[in-house]
């Protein structure tokens, strides 16, 4: 007897033109079907497959089941993941009968890509900072809670290099809690290669009924969500951008500050012990800046791209060490585990 075709199988692609809103409007039903697989006839005693189905969706995508499993991520353009298999078709072993193909719900989750993310508390002027740095035209206000979603934009050198910047909405402690939307926030640092810290240089207070807290015990507190957060978001490479410097006696502060960056240990006791992190960051570069002035801006944008070509010379280095090692490690083996052709095998003499 025939055997009848495999059912179709539903992929999800990444295209780097596509965003969540094309997809909804272009499939509101959300519904994604694959086709069916062909019986078998005379001419063709193996029916053909079914036509897969292609969910096209933004670069940057993490996928996860209804229980919130992550199925995959899709990073790049082009990059394909199978989210629901087709069923086999009828054949002996299935007494010709078509077995059902996979039938799941999935989550499409968009994490933004960027080369640096701003990390800060509200009104730090990170939007302001974006504006001077890039051609984005983030929203600015005298406010907290100005940029209410991430913002991209692209810095420029005269050599027409281009370096991706994602300007956050500003984080409150607690956000790990998810306080402030904080999970919808921080989820965008995931992706992004390096961070940049920005901090008023006269502190933060979010309203009169919290507390007053110094350029120093933000960066603290901020370090802190992160790592209650991922602990791994400690490890990416960070700047530090000081921000406000055109205010008065910021240049006494940024002395103060300087100096608990250089040692954190002995400031650190005057604290709560849940407000410590594991780890204080050590900034690859500390720029005092305005937004306003563009004092210190040129120094930043250079800043910023000597940190991450800097860091992308490690992990190349790192790539080729490892792969030195690895080949090493084969050639050990292989030598191991050849006989020697110099060796020679002598009869047993007896005297």
């Amino acid at each position: 007897g025939g055997e009848g075709g495999k059912g179709g199988d539903v992929w999800v692609v990444a295209h780097n033109k596509m965003t969540l809103k094309q997809l909804k409007d272009k499939y509101p039903q959300k519904r994604f079907v694959a086709g069916e697989g062909a019986n078998s006839r005379v001419s063709a005693l193996k029916g053909s497959k079914g036509k897969d189905c292609e969910i096209p969706v933004p670069v940057g995508i993490s996928v996860t089941d209804e229980n919130g499993k992550i199925i995959g991520e899709l990073n790049k353009e082009k990059d394909r993941l199978l989210v629901a298999e087709g069923g086999l078709g009828g054949k002996l072993l299935t007494n010709f009968l078509p077995l059902k193909g996979q039938k799941r719900v999935i989550h499409l989750d968009l994490k933004l890509m960027a080369d640096i993310g701003l990390v800060g508390f509200p009104n730090a002027g990170k939007s302001s900072l974006l504006s001077q740095i890039s051609h984005a035209k983030p929203a600015i206000a005298d406010y907290a809670f100005t940029t209410l979603k991430p913002e991209l934009g692209k810095i420029m050198y005269n050599d027409f290099k281009q370096i991706s910047v994602a300007d956050l909405p500003g984080l409150i402690e607690g956000a790990h809690m998810n306080k402030g939307m904080g999970h919808k926030f921080l989820k965008h640092i995931e992706r992004t290669r390096q961070l940049l810290f920005v901090v008023d240089i006269s502190g933060f207070q979010l309203s009169s009924q919290t507390q007053y807290r110094t350029a120093f015990e933000t960066i603290i507190l901020l370090t802190k969500e992160l790592e209650l957060y991922k602990e791994e978001l400690q490890t990416k490479p960070a700047l530090l951008a000081v921000n406000k410097m055109d205010l008065p006696d910021a240049q006494d502060k940024f002395c103060v500050l300087m100096n608990q960056l250089q040692n954190p240990k002995d400031f650190l006791h005057l604290f709560e012990k849940n407000m410590i992190p594991e780890r204080t960051i050590e900034f690859q570069h500390i720029i005092p800046i305005s937004a306003i002035t563009r004092e210190g801006i040129d120094e930043l944008k250079n800043c910023i791209r000597k940190s991450l070509d800097e860091h992308a010379n490690w992990e190349n280095d790192a790539y080729h060490k490892k792969q030195l090692l690895n080949l090493q490690i084969s050639n050990t083996v292989s030598y191991s585990e050849t006989p020697s052709k110099n060796t020679v095998t002598s009869p047993r003499m007896d005297n």
